[in-house]
Formats: structure tokens, C-alpha cells, sequence
């Protein structure tokens, strides 16, 4: 099953209106544009979704809208962002339902950090009541998983099948990587080093860059692959300058407003979060210049 998650997986973006509804009709241009810059699947509901302010029956119903958009051209993945076990579980058996393939499932964003051998229960729960594959989006800072108990949940639960690393710390997907399970998957979100994650051989990327550049990230991994390490490194530096041109705490908004730039029904993001102002759009349309789009 694993096998069949690799390259570029954008996480879409939720087209909400000025009020704060989802416009699911949206859905589709948005997958169509991804897919047709050669992505090779989607993720729905993740951060970059603002995902953590979807309640269930939203992201069942925008997994069920993005699956009939895809109509089977490259697989789904859901997000899972929510705090309980039970909520997990509830949520992937729906997620299922849906259409999705596999799970990509934070750990409890809570303040209170769960133990080791709790964290694991929690991924197994989370893997057999839902019988998807499972990602871990390793991403929550007061709740950050270790690579050595990212390693132990990926060998004790076979449904586990690997990490989204979302730390900026290059090391850590380097040490993921050393001694990872044989047939586990390791996807890198750190956003300003695509390039070196993909030459140290991860698996593929699930993050923001993909989602408001998906054909220069398809075009970056396709370098990598084929050795034209002098090219992929020039493209590096303009997708560096775009990720620091959109990095910001709205994050999911500057992606919109990026999307929108190549043709992306504009959408807002979900209150509290603004779009961004004129300052912050000028800087992401002129680092938008410099790649592929």
C-alpha cells in the first residue's frame, strides 16, 4: 500500500467566503489546477486547509467534493487535525466512507503532552478502526514526536506507514531516514529545503510550497530525480525566496491569494485569519516571477 504514496502531494486549500462558509463548488478548479501540474495525489483537511477549524461533517463532505473531482487521477489523503482519540477515529472511518486512501493525522494539539506508550495506542486506534494507511504529520510543537518514537510507532504498528517531518531542522528527517523501517515512507513539509530533502532520498512532500507552486515543486522533484542537480539548485533559490515571501502566520491565506495569482478562484481564509494586505501580496506576486507557475 505504501508504495503507491510518493512525489508531490499538494495539500489543497478550503474556499471559504467572506463569511466564513465553505464553497465547495471551488473544490474542483482548485484539484484540476494541481493535477494538471503533475502532482501525484492530494492531501485534504491538513494545515494548510485550515483544517483545524473543520468540524466533522465539513471535511467529510469536502473529502467526498475533492474525490468526485479527482475522479480516481490520483489518490486522496485526508487530514486528520483533532485532539481525541475517539474524534480521530470517528473521522477516519468517515474519511474512508469518503473516498480517501490514506490518513495524514497530527498528533493531540492540546497543551497536555500524551505519554510515549499513550501516543502509540493512539496511532493503532487510529490505523485499525480506520483501515487507511497512516502518516504521522509530526508538526505540533509542544507535542513533538522524537525520531526514536517515530520509529517505534512505525514498527509496533503496521498500519503506520510513515512520517510527515514538518520540523525545520534538516537533521531530523536526516536521522528519520538513517534507520527507518524497511517499507516505511519519510514525506518532508520543511518548506525551504525541499531541495535537500529530496537529494537525501525522502519519499516525496506534503506542505504549503506544493500547494501555492505545485508545477515548480512537480519540476524540482523531477530534477532531483533525473541528477540535474545544477538546474534543481537554481530552482531551489526562487522557490526559498517564494516560501519566504508567503511565510507568514496566515500561512493558508497567502497560499490563496498565491493560488489565485494562476488561476485559482480567489478564496478567504476562515476568521480570525485575514488575507493578506497589499504589502505581503506584492512580495508573493514578484517572488511568483522567478518560478514556474
Amino acid at each position: 500500500m505504501s508504495e503507491a504514496f510518493y512525489g508531490v502531494i499538494p495539500p489543497t486549500t478550503t474556499p471559504f467566503n467572506a463569511e466564513g462558509d465553505i464553497q465547495y463548488e471551488l473544490m474542483k478548479p482548485q484539484i484540476d489546477w494541481m493535477v494538471e501540474a503533475g502532482v501525484h495525489g492530494v492531501c485534504v483537511g491538513g494545515s494548510s486547509a485550515e483544517g483545524h477549524t473543520l468540524d466533522a461533517d465539513e471535511l467529510n463532505k469536502l473529502l467526498e467534493t475533492s474525490q468526485e473531482a479527482l475522479g480516481g487521477r490520483v489518490p486522496l489523503i485526508a487530514g486528520i487535525i483533532i485532539n481525541s482519540t475517539r474524534q480521530a477515529v470517528e473521522r477516519s472511518r468517515r474519511a474512508r466512507k469518503a473516498g480517501a486512501v490514506a490518513l495524514q493525522v497530527t498528533p493531540p494539539h492540546y497543551v497536555f503532552h500524551p505519554s510515549d506508550d499513550a501516543l502509540v495506542d493512539h496511532f493503532r486506534a487510529i490505523s485499525e478502526e480506520s483501515g487507511l494507511p497512516v502518516l504521522i504529520y509530526n508538526v505540533v510543537p509542544w507535542c513533538y514526536l522524537r525520531p526514536a518514537l517515530l520509529r517505534r510507532i512505525m514498527r509496533e504498528v503496521p498500519g503506520v506507514i510513515g512520517v510527515k517531518q514538518s520540523n525545520g531542522d534538516l537533521k531530523l528527517t536526516a536521522d528519520l531516514l538513517l534507520d527507518l523501517p524497511e517499507g516505511k515512507l519519510v514525506f518532508t513539509a520543511v518548506d525551504a529545503l525541499l531541495y535537500p530533502s529530496f537529494v537525501l532520498g525522502v519519499h516525496g512532500t506534503i506542505a504549503a510550497n506544493p500547494a501555492a507552486a505545485p508545477k515548480a515543486v512537480v519540476k524540482l522533484w523531477d530534477l532531483v530525480k533525473a541528477g540535474a542537480h545544477d538546474e534543481a539548485r537554481t530552482l531551489h533559490a526562487g522557490l526559498l525566496r517564494f516560501w519566504n515571501a508567503i511565510l507568514t502566520d496566515d500561512l493558508p491565506a497567502n497560499i490563496k491569494y498565491a493560488q489565485s495569482l494562476q488561476g485559482v478562484p480567489f478564496a478567504y481564509p476562515r476568521a480570525p485569519m485575514r488575507a493578506p494586505d497589499d504589502a505581503r501580496k506584492a512580495l508573493i506576486a514578484e517572488a511568483l516571477k522567478a518560478i514556474p507557475h
